[in-house]
C-alpha cells in the first residue's frame, strides 16, 4: 500500500501537559489526562508517489510552506526511516473546526497523519508505537490514538504513550467549546512549551500535578462531574499561570474569555452544573453532563464575543477510512 487515508478526533486534556523534559523526544514535564472529542474530525490522506521530487502537504485545500510545512516532513522522515522508503509524499488534511486557535488541532492532526503515512509506507504499528510515532511530532497527539479517555505518562522514550482508562462509552460527558476566536495564535504550543521553565510558577504547578491528576482519575472512574470539573479548572488556571508568568509572557485570553469563564461559573450558582477549561489559546472548553448540554449552549451563545459554540461527546481513536482526499 502505497496510499492511506486516516481520521481522528482532538483531544481536552483535563490535567494539562505544559513544558518538557525532553524537547527532543517530546517526553513531558508532567503527565496528562483527556477525553477524545467525538464532534471534531480531521481527515489526511497521505501517498508516497515514485518520482516526486519532495514532499507536498495542503491543509484545507491550501498548499502550505514554512513551519506548517517542515513539521509534517520531518514527520514524514521519520515514518521513512522506520519503513526503509525514500519515496516522497503527497499529503492533503482537512479540519472540520478552527485550528490553531486552542482547540487542539495538532492532536488530531498528527495522530491522523502518524497513521496514514505509517500504513501508506507499509507499516502496521500497535496502538503503544502509533502513540509514540504520533508523540514525537506534537505531543498531545500521542493521546488522540486511543478511543476515550486516555492517560499520557512520561518517563523514558519507550514508555511514554497513551493509554486508554475508560472507553468513550464509559461516561456520557460532553465539552461545550465556546469559540471566541479563529485566528491562529500567535505564538504555538511548540515555543510555549519552552518558555515554562522560565515562569516561577511552573515547579509550583508541576508539583500540584499527581494529586490533581488521582482527583481525576478517580472521577472519571467514579463518573464524578464535581471531583472532575473543580480539579480541571485549578489545573487550567494554574497552565495559564504559568504562561502568564513566563519570560516572555503569553497571555491568549481575550475578554470573551473571561466572559465565558464567569459564565460557567455563575451558571453553577444557579444549577447549571459545568466547568471549564482551556488549552493554548483564547477558547474556551465547558464540561458537563449530557442531559444538560441544551441548556448550556443556549446560554454561551447568548453571550458577547462568543463567535460560535461546538458540541462534542466522547471520540474513538485515530482510525483507516476507505476513501481518500484526492
Amino acid at each position: 500500500m502505497n496510499k492511506a487515508t486516516a481520521v481522528a478526533n482532538p483531544n481536552i486534556a483535563f490535567i494539562k501537559y505544559w513544558g518538557k523534559a525532553d524537547e527532543a523526544l517530546n517526553l513531558p514535564a508532567n503527565p496528562s489526562l483527556s477525553m477524545n472529542l467525538a464532534g471534531l474530525t480531521t481527515v489526511t490522506t497521505v501517498e508516497f508517489r515514485p518520482g516526486q521530487p519532495s514532499d507536498a502537504v495542503t491543509i484545507d485545500g491550501q498548499l502550505v510552506a514554512g513551519e506548517a510545512r517542515e513539521r509534517v516532513v520531518t514527520h514524514l522522515d521519520r515514518v521513512r526511516e522506520m519503513a526503509g522508503v525514500e519515496q516522497r509524499a503527497w499529503v492533503a488534511s482537512r479540519n472540520d473546526f478552527p485550528a490553531g486557535t486552542g482547540l487542539a488541532s495538532s492532536s488530531s492532526a498528527f495522530a491522523a497523519l502518524s497513521l496514514a503515512a505509517s500504513r501508506a509506507a507499509g507499516l502496521t504499528l500497535d496502538e503503544a508505537a502509533l502513540s509514540r510515532l504520533a508523540r514525537l511530532a506534537s505531543g498531545s497527539a500521542c493521546r488522540s490514538v486511543p478511543g476515550g479517555f486516555a492517560l499520557w505518562e512520561g518517563g523514558a522514550d519507550g514508555d511514554s504513550y497513551a493509554r486508554q482508562v475508560a472507553p468513550p462509552s464509559h461516561w456520557a460527558l460532553v465539552d461545550v467549546m465556546a469559540v471566541v476566536s479563529r485566528e491562529h495564535k500567535g505564538v504555538g504550543s511548540q515555543a510555549g512549551h519552552a518558555l515554562a521553565p522560565t515562569s516561577l510558577f511552573h515547579a509550583a504547578r508541576l508539583a500540584a500535578v499527581p494529586e490533581l491528576l488521582a482527583t481525576v482519575r478517580a472521577a472519571i472512574g467514579a463518573r464524578d462531574l464535581a471531583a472532575l470539573g473543580q480539579a480541571t479548572e485549578i489545573d487550567a488556571l494554574a497552565m495559564h499561570g504559568v504562561m502568564m508568568t513566563s519570560r516572555s509572557p503569553l497571555l491568549y485570553w481575550l475578554p470573551a474569555t473571561l466572559v465565558v469563564m464567569q459564565a460557567v461559573r455563575s451558571g453553577r450558582q444557579g444549577g447549571l452544573a459545568a466547568y471549564f477549561t482551556l488549552d493554548a489559546g483564547p477558547n474556551v472548553h465547558c464540561i458537563c453532563a449530557a442531559e444538560d448540554a441544551g441548556r448550556l449552549v443556549e446560554r454561551l451563545r447568548n453571550l458577547p464575543g462568543v463567535l460560535d459554540v461546538l458540541v462534542s461527546g466522547p471520540g474513538a481513536g485515530v482510525r483507516l477510512v476507505d476513501y481518500h482526499l484526492f
